[in-house]
């Protein structure tokens, strides 16, 4: 698995605004739209599921 320039970017979003970076990697599919709640749920699970997302495509 190679790491690009870009997927840096995507890991401090996925930190900072988590639907940002998923958005980033698949767009507006069911895994942005879940993250979106899982953020508003609590902070902390749209980080994790946003660097699952991001670490795993």
């Amino acid at each position: 698995m190679t790491v690009t320039f870009t997927d840096v970017f995507k890991v401090l979003f996925a930190i900072f605004l988590p639907p940002l970076g998923v958005f980033m990697e698949v767009g507006l599919t069911g895994a942005f739209w879940l993250n979106i709640l899982l953020t508003m749920l609590g902070f902390i699970p749209g980080i994790i599921h946003a660097l699952y997302i991001i670490l795993t495509r």
